[in-house]
């Protein structure tokens, strides 16, 4: 068993995946510290949902070890300190914004006061807005809510700007910094390279199911022979 380490808030220890014949996921070490934003990178199918899964506990590895606040991920105490904004969700479209965060924040011990995550999602003046009739960056906004509503110590965010204009874009990076600077542990999969590059304390590059590269943005970009994310990128995970 892996001694919890307390600057570690979540961990993949040797960790394989397999779905039947596929390995999504081989042999990875990935580790989470407290307080940093860690960007999770690499072409489809490299493994990241798989990887983001894991730690959240909707999946169960094949081999390995999975610890998150030094317990398992589904352990009742562990699935309150964390908040989640997935790609593919779905909420009931004839609820309002502000019904849906309220049924969300009830799910958690010591929630944010309901202005207090509308003003951090830039959802003012859509409280009484039906899902339905929100458009699709107002609706990951409202995802976004719906993650950080509950105040958890560690968050995953999947894709979180698809589909937001760069003004509301930036306004969320400013959320995302300001979550780091509460202590906050933050895990972004984004395939805007600029945003994990403008973002990230550290990116691991993901390729094939193993890690091709971990460090911080600079590193990166050294390792990628490249002054862009952009072209470091591709150089990593070219085949």
């Amino acid at each position: 068993m892996r001694v919890y380490n307390q600057t570690e808030v979540a961990n993949l220890s040797g960790v394989t995946k397999n779905y039947g014949l596929l390995c999504a996921l081989s042999s990875i070490d990935l580790s989470l510290e407290s307080a940093k934003i860690v960007a999770l990178l690499g072409p489809n199918g490299a493994g990241k949902t798989t990887a983001v899964k894991l730690l959240l506990g909707l999946l169960k590895p094949s081999n390995g070890e999975v610890s998150v606040f030094g317990a398992h991920p589904q352990e009742p105490k562990t699935r309150e300190r964390m908040g989640a904004m997935l790609q593919s969700a779905s909420v009931p479209d004839m609820l309002r914004v502000r019904e849906h965060i309220d049924l969300f924040s009830s799910y958690y011990p010591r929630p944010l006061e309901l202005a207090d995550t509308i003003t951090r999602a830039g959802l003012e003046r859509l409280e009484n807005r039906y899902y339905r009739d929100l458009s699709g960056g107002e609706q990951r906004r409202l995802m976004f809510a719906l993650a950080i509503c509950g105040d958890p110590d560690l968050l995953f965010l999947d894709e979180p700007t698809t589909g937001l204009d760069i003004e509301s874009r930036r306004g969320m990076w400013a959320q995302i910094r300001t979550l780091r600077s509460a202590g906050k542990t933050v895990l972004l999969t984004t395939h805007y390279l600029e945003e994990a590059d403008q973002l990230a304390d550290r990116i691991v590059v993901l390729k094939r199911g193993k890690v091709a590269a971990d460090g911080t943005p600079y590193q990166i970009k050294c390792a990628g022979n490249s002054e862009t994310m952009d072209d470091a990128f591709l150089n990593l995970t070219a085949n």
